[in-house]
């Protein structure tokens, strides 16, 4: 469905942040981009989703092309017509808005379609707590409430992919295991395709399918979810566990012996 090749991206025609950057995500599979901060994943998901603009930012080199058409060049609200989502970090709701004001935002593209009150209850079908908060002004709404809105607002543009950032960021662990259940039953149900951004490696290897490690603007790692779960590197420097299961900080490794190879 998505493929990335070969993709270089530049701030302000100066700043090289992605060197060549070549990612697959097949149709209805989970996707999951790992890696420091600082390594490029944003970059990644802003590069696809057309918003590097904002930021002075541009694709440089290499192609983005979706269902077979390139769309690297495209306008944001172009590429969401395409089917395209993107839930960005920091949980960027319109706090102004009630949380269902938020949610009929979502649905813009496609804001004719008599099946809009079916589609609102799609998602609080999957977020109960919305339903019982429509009403609220979505600045009052805890973080965990408001990471469900933005989600639930990707989920109302129908998207065919969706680009999820760091949704577990600054939640507790009882909500960021509700929301990837979610999300996990999202994609199974709906059959739609996500590529994930997040800083929490075992939850995001375990609704995987397939996972790429990113370095410095460059795919080091790649392979499937099982794969990666059971590679020494991934271990150490992403699921903080030594060769014999003991907790390692990154401190203690003296000696990274990066792989460069695919793991498939």
């Amino acid at each position: 469905m998505l493929v990335m090749n070969n993709v270089e991206v530049k701030y302000s025609q100066v700043i090289l942040v992605l060197k060549g950057i070549s990612i697959e995500v097949p149709d209805g599979a989970i996707v999951a981009l790992l890696g420091a901060n600082g390594a490029g994943k944003t970059t990644c998901l802003r590069a696809i989703s057309g918003l590097l603009r904002i930021e002075l930012g541009e694709v440089t080199d290499g192609t983005i092309h979706f269902n077979g058409k390139i769309i690297d060049h495209m306008r944001p609200e172009m590429i969401v017509r395409e089917g395209i989502s993107q839930v960005l970090e920091g949980r960027m709701i319109l706090e102004h808005l009630t949380v269902e004001e938020n949610l009929r935002l979502g649905a813009f593209s496609h804001i004719h379609n008599i099946k809009l009150e079916k589609e609102l209850d799609l998602v609080y079908g999957y977020f109960p707590r919305l339903r019982d908060l429509r009403h609220r002004i979505s600045g009052f709404l805890s973080g965990g409430e408001q990471q469900m809105c933005v989600i639930g607002r990707a989920m109302m543009a129908k998207p065919k992919l969706m680009l999820l950032d760091e949704p577990s960021l600054g939640l507790a662990p009882l909500i960021t295991e509700e929301i990837f259940e979610v999300v996990k039953r999202f994609n199974q149900e709906v059959k739609m395709a996500i590529l994930l951004v997040e800083q929490n490696a075992h939850m995001a290897l375990d609704i995987a399918d397939y996972g790429y490690v990113l370095e410095n603007g460059r795919v080091v790692l790649n392979g499937s979810a099982t794969q990666m779960r059971d590679n020494e590197d991934i271990k150490e420097f992403y699921l903080g566990l030594s060769a014999v299961g003991s907790q390692r900080s990154y401190r203690e490794i003296k000696h990274y012996k990066r792989r460069r190879r695919w793991l498939g």
